[in-house]
């Protein structure tokens, strides 16, 4: 099943650093990132479990993207609020 929208996604992992993301299947990328099946980031595989803390909509790749690289740039305590929040027309 293949979803037409791209989800950017913010983690947080055990050790309490924040991972973010993009996929079109949220629940099998955090699958992944848990080790329940194969495949994840080599980042998180050290740091599980992994929590999702947010995430939001985009209707391309591109936009993903360009959002994804926003949510980096910003300090920790602002990613959260800025994933949810930022640029209503990042997406």
């Amino acid at each position: 099943m293949t979803s037409d929208l791209w989800l950017v996604y913010l983690l947080e992992c055990a050790d309490g650093t924040l991972y973010c993301g993009i996929t079109r299947h949220m629940e099998r990328r955090l699958a992944q990132h848990n080790g329940t099946i194969s495949g994840g980031a080599r980042y998180t595989r050290g740091r599980r479990p992994v929590c999702l803390l947010a995430s939001r909509p985009c209707a391309c790749m591109a936009d993903a993207l360009r959002l994804e690289r926003a949510v980096k740039a910003r300090p920790r305590h602002k990613k959260k609020s800025y994933l949810l929040h930022g640029d209503a027309e990042q997406c």
